[in-house]
């Protein structure tokens, strides 16, 4: 099946170049697409770009919106069945730059299939990235819709929580505990954060989900700790921390279950997410213990 492939490939008829996220230049048939997302946050953008009907297969944990659920399965993030790719014969494949299977990239650009970099770094690239997808998959309109509406809220949430210079609290996003991950400055949820009105105590750290020491956090001391937990393990893990007494947050009770996983989806659903952590971390600051939403 391979080799009928590249046996096949050549030139597109009606072709036309469009670029990526990382400003390559891809060469594409004109539209309708027959489309593969090896991502569940390029799936969740096709959706809201209005391309969901040229997706022909995806990975799994694709399942926002409700939609893709029934496209089609040939793997996950780290590995897909390249016999069921290549049968499937797409005309563009998706992909993440920053993690996936660099290797099964580019054995997808040997055979001569189109790949696409989908890639945002800041929720602000969100609506950006959405505009790029809609010129690839001939949607402009719906995606230039869907831009406009991320843009909206984001600004909307920036003017209701977001803290002045320096009247931002400082927070820990814990992501896994035992040992204790956190997010770098230069992750989604650090800009969540920081649209919240709090201050990302490890924004310093260049890694996207650095490993931090305990005793790194004490020395830190943030105001604010957030288990961003899978549901029911938040209780678990701020128990953790009520063991050290000294700490702001524990001292102050500004401790937080927030187990919502989109926060941690790179497409259009963390800016749900987003709004419900600012909602939760604005009663946080009011004081008391809370589990978050």
């Amino acid at each position: 099946m391979l080799a009928a492939w590249l046996g096949m490939s050549g030139p597109a008829s009606g072709a036309r170049v469009v670029a990526d996220d990382l400003g390559r230049e891809v060469e594409v048939r004109s539209p309708p697409l027959r489309i593969v997302s090896l991502t569940p946050g390029a799936t969740e953008m096709l959706f809201a770009a209005g391309a969901g009907g040229q997706l022909i297969a995806t990975v799994e944990y694709s399942d926002e919106p409700p939609a893709a659920r029934r496209v089609p399965r040939i793997g996950d993030v780290a590995t897909v069945d390249m016999e069921r790719l290549v049968a499937l014969r797409p005309e563009v494949v998706i992909a993440w730059p920053a993690g996936g299977n660099p290797a099964q990239r580019e054995r997808i650009a040997a055979l001569g299939i189109p790949v696409y970099q989908q890639q945002v770094l800041r929720l602000t690239d969100i609506p950006l990235s959405m505009r790029r997808l809609g010129t690839l998959a001939g949607t402009g309109a719906a995606a230039e819709r869907a831009a406009h509406d991320i843009e909206a809220r984001l600004a909307a949430l920036t003017r209701t929580y977001a803290a002045g210079a320096g009247r931002a609290p400082s927070a820990l996003l814990q992501v896994w505990n035992r040992p204790v991950y956190t997010v770098g400055g230069r992750h989604l949820m650090s800009d969540a954060l920081a649209i919240c009105g709090a201050r990302n105590v490890f924004a310093d750290l260049p890694e996207a989900g650095p490993l931090v020491e305990t005793e790194a956090v004490i020395a830190r001391n943030p105001d604010i700790i957030i288990a961003a937990a899978p549901p029911g393990e938040g209780a678990a893990w701020l128990a953790d921390w009520k063991r050290f007494p000294t700490l702001a947050a524990v001292r102050g009770g500004r401790l937080v279950a927030f187990e919502d996983q989109a926060l941690s989806r790179l497409g259009p659903s963390v800016i749900d997410a987003t709004e419900a952590l600012c909602r939760t971390l604005a009663r946080v600051r009011d004081g008391g213990v809370r589990r978050g939403d």
